[in-house]
């Protein structure tokens, strides 16, 4: 049952770190409790805990670093199911930054299970020491930071939390676990964690520089829903009307893969927003790495005559990428039903079948996202160029799209039997 919960993803930490043992004891309490895995809501936020998204079979949300216990409160209270479980996943670091969510989530005593996993240290950026590090941990390693530390479990407490630990034993991770999943309100479960590289690398000095540890209790109401009518928030200005009409059938998926900065996020967007105009459901969703500005960016869109009620794309129907940082991220997603457009700038690998475009060439570093969506709408006919240039032209930088939507469709008619290699 454990194997359900749990994707078969590689765990991603350092040899030693405590996150890998932790998240396989979160995966036996919930099962324990008798959670499947869509009945679980993981919401993790930045820090070396943040990597644990894709290692669970469960909803998932990822946020900003220290935000997850506000991010939860808001699945939480968006449910208002209480056969769904939320939990919320941030290291001390993020703890320390998002103190005031945490407390706020604790004194509304929202249901929800917050896990802390305490190196005291920020590990993802070389070992300064957190909120949450003790005196003892600094004056061992001879850090002059004379501040004394938070204890998470007491402010959680004082707040209103209605179940509270701290964990400095591995074989207590699971009972601990257990009983917070099952408390209804929120909980807080503080797990002392190995870090090879920066912190403790041993459990008896892990637990030399911990604090002691300790369960608290209290009752208390837990939040509840308070449901009403309330005026839209999306102004009828901000509504796209249907103004084209469209050649898609049924449904159809596009990833857009490139590099950071390259303008992908945008190309999608604009895209997605030219779905609306031709009278089509449109999604987009973007991916990009923690480390926010380098290495891969990544959007998916998918464009239906129906409605769109689970935005995943597993199976793309068209990749188009202009980089080689986005040939690594889109290449395992690259499916024999898939077409495939290239930039001629990426490395295409021998066994990939792709139609092979100079978009760089025609818009750029920064447009040729852009440039390529428009050359595909250009050759499949999908979507009316009309659409995407409305849609650009009200864009900041619609002058310059525009420039980009007429170069890449004048290379679509030029060039009418794409170069294949």
């Amino acid at each position: 049952m454990t194997a359900e919960l749990l994707s078969g993803t590689k765990f991603p930490f350092c040899p030693g770190c405590g996150h890998g043992p932790t998240v396989k004891n979160i995966a036996k309490a919930l099962t324990a409790c008798g959670y499947r895995p869509l009945d679980v809501v993981l919401v993790s936020d930045i820090g070396c805990c943040g990597l644990v998204d894709p290692l669970f079979a469960t909803h998932t949300l990822h946020g900003l670093h220290g935000r997850s216990p506000a991010l939860a409160t808001g699945v939480v209270m968006g449910l208002n199911n209480p056969g769904k479980k939320v939990v919320a996943i941030q290291g001390d670091g993020g703890a320390t930054i998002g103190l005031q969510h945490l407390l706020e989530a604790a004194r509304r005593n929202t249901n929800m299970t917050l896990i802390v996993t305490n190196n005291l240290i920020y590990g993802m950026t070389g070992g300064q020491v957190s909120g949450l590090s003790t005196n003892e941990f600094k004056d061992e390693n001879h850090i002059a930071d004379e501040a004394p530390p938070f204890d998470v479990c007491q402010l959680a407490h004082q707040a209103g939390a209605a179940y509270v630990a701290r964990v400095n034993t591995p074989k207590s991770i699971t009972e601990k676990l257990i009983e917070a999943f099952a408390t209804p309100g929120f909980s807080l479960v503080e797990i002392a964690s190995l870090c090879q590289p920066y912190g403790a690398k041993k459990m008896a000095q892990l637990r030399a520089w911990s604090r002691e540890e300790v369960v608290l209790r209290q009752a208390g109401p837990v939040a509840a829903l308070k449901v009403r009518e309330t005026e839209t928030l999306l102004p009828e200005s901000r509504v796209l009307p249907a103004m084209f009409s469209a050649g898609v059938p049924g449904r159809i998926g596009v990833m857009l893969a490139g590099s950071a900065g390259g303008g992908v996020q945008s190309a999608a967007k604009l895209l997605a927003k030219a779905g609306i105009l031709a009278g089509l459901a449109a999604t987009m969703k973007g991916e990009y790495p923690i480390t926010v500005g380098t290495g891969f960016s990544v959007a998916e869109v998918i464009l239906s005559n129906n409605e769109i009620n689970y935005t995943g794309l597993e199976n793309p129907d068209v990749v188009i990428v202009v980089t080689n940082d986005g040939l690594l991220k889109a290449r395992p997603r690259m499916g024999a039903q898939a077409r495939i457009y290239l930039d001629s700038q990426v490395d295409k690998p021998t066994d990939l079948t792709a139609e092979v475009f100079d978009f760089h060439k025609v818009a750029g570093k920064k447009g040729a996202a852009l440039a390529a969506i428009a050359h595909w709408l250009a050759v499949s006919g999908l979507l009316p160029a009309a659409a995407l240039r409305t849609a650009a032209s009200k864009h900041k930088y619609g002058a310059e799209f525009l420039k980009i939507i007429a170069a890449a469709t004048e290379l679509a008619v030029v060039q009418q039997e794409p170069r294949m290699r």
